[in-house]
Order: C-alpha cells, then structure tokens, then sequence
C-alpha cells in the first residue's frame, strides 16, 4: 500500500500497530499539538533542540490537514494518540477528532524512521523490524536548551548496530540532518543516563548481541518529556512509535 491507503486504513481502525517499516520511501513525522498560547514557547523550544524536535510542518488555527498528505487529516490519520492534561498523561485514544480546538497549533517533527529506510538500503539490519517490534526509546541525562516553560532533557531512540557496520550506520544517518540526523551517543548507555537498556521507557527491549553496539539517535518523544515539566493545559501527541505517514520522499531530506 502506498502512503495514502495506508492513512485511510489508520482512519477507519483497520492498522492499530506501530507504523515501523510502513510505507519505507515515505517521510514519518511526529507529532505535537498545543493551544495556540504556548505554541510560541514551543516552535523556539524545537529551533533551540533540532536534533531531537526537526520541525517539518506547523499547521496553526485548528487546521488539520497536512499539505504533505493529500486530503489527510491529523485528528484520524495515526494510530494512536496520548493526550496530557497538566503535564499527566490522562489518555490514549485512536482519534481526537472530538476534544479538537479551534485554537490548536500542530507540529509535526521529522521521525528516525526515515533513516531506517537508508539504513536497511544500505545493508543494515534492524531488529526491531525484523522482530515485528516497536524501537526501544529512553530517557537521557542529556539536557536540552529551555525556551519559556519548555525544558527537560533528551529521548533517544536505540538500535543495535554490528560493531564492524557503525560507522557505516553514523554516515548514512548523518545525511538526515532533519530526521535527527547522526547519533547523539554511541556504546555505553549509562554515560547518557540510562541504568536498564533492558528495561526502555518506551517502545519494546531489543536484545544486544555480543557483536552489536547499542546506538542512540534524538527522538521526536523528547516533547513528551518536556510536557511532563511544563504542564501546558492539554498538549495532543503520537503514542510513540505510531506515526504520521506523509507523502514526501526521504530522499527529499537527504543531504549529500
């Protein structure tokens, strides 16, 4: 299925699962949406922190429909959405067509997956996708940049890479500059804060062979994090791992 059938499969509840090797060719995007009077604070919170929140669209007044996605609508069109009130998660719905404002201002954030696609273009497996499973996701000790309530430090994405293919993995992701681009961390996951990497905050555990190293890129969840410090009134997101299928060509993001 092309990107579009495989929004309108999303609409009508027939795709409950993470969007993970969905549509490979296609742009992924995160997703954040806020009542216009913290939108400000937001959009200067990603421009100061583009590595983990690359803003690739704002669609502001209510709007819903992403020029990205022919006649797609952000309010149905992923599977899964968290909904916070006061910084507390208080839901996760398959629609939010009936809490949707006339004031919300959405963001949608460049996403790894991506680079996956050049990832396993260029002969690097990821298990997560060949295991039918969600990335693993982690909290960091990594801060990010304040702006206004927004603050809070770094969520990464992991995946385990073949000693020998790191470098290799490193200069392909790095061509992405607005899809996270290269790691932020590579090898020993306490050095960036994370105690488990058998126990990840979000998204499923990935085994770690005795040939791999766990690599570490920014993650579009890092907004979910800051929300639980800035406690906007309701903020609207992806549940990680189920994103927004856009009709954009990665290569439209690759920088040689």
């Amino acid at each position: 299925m092309d990107a579009y059938e495989i929004r309108q499969e999303i609409r009508n509840g027939r795709h409950k699962n993470t969007t993970s090797g969905l549509a490979n060719d296609n742009v992924q995007a995160n997703l954040v949406v806020l009542p216009k009077a913290y939108a400000f604070d937001f959009l200067l919170y990603a421009l100061r922190n583009p590595t983990p929140i690359p803003i690739i669209e704002v669609l502001e007044d209510g709007k819903c429909n992403s020029r990205f996605a022919k006649d797609s609508d952000i309010r149905t069109d992923i599977p899964f959405y968290n909904i916070y009130k006061n910084g507390t998660l208080v839901d996760t719905v398959e629609d939010v067509k009936d809490i949707w404002q006339d004031d919300f201002v959405s963001f949608l954030i460049g996403c790894s997956f991506t680079f996956e696609d050049a990832l396993m273009k260029g002969d690097i497996s990821l298990k997560h996708i060949e295991q039918n499973k969600n990335v693993a996701m982690y909290k960091t000790n990594i801060p990010t940049e304040r702006a206004g309530i927004f603050h809070g430090n770094m969520v990464v994405s992991m995946r385990p890479i073949k000693k020998n293919l790191v470098d290799k993995a490193i200069e392909i992701t790095s061509q992405f500059k607005d899809m996270h681009g290269g790691p932020v961390h590579v090898g020993d996951p306490r050095a960036i804060g994370i105690e488990d990497i058998t126990k990840p905050d979000y998204g499923d555990s990935i085994d770690i062979a005795d040939d791999e190293v766990p690599v570490f890129w920014g993650c579009g969840v890092t907004p979910q994090n800051a929300i639980l410090q800035a406690k906007p009134s309701i903020m609207i997101s992806h549940k990680p791992g189920h994103m927004f299928i856009t009709d954009i060509n990665n290569e439209a993001f690759k920088e040689e």
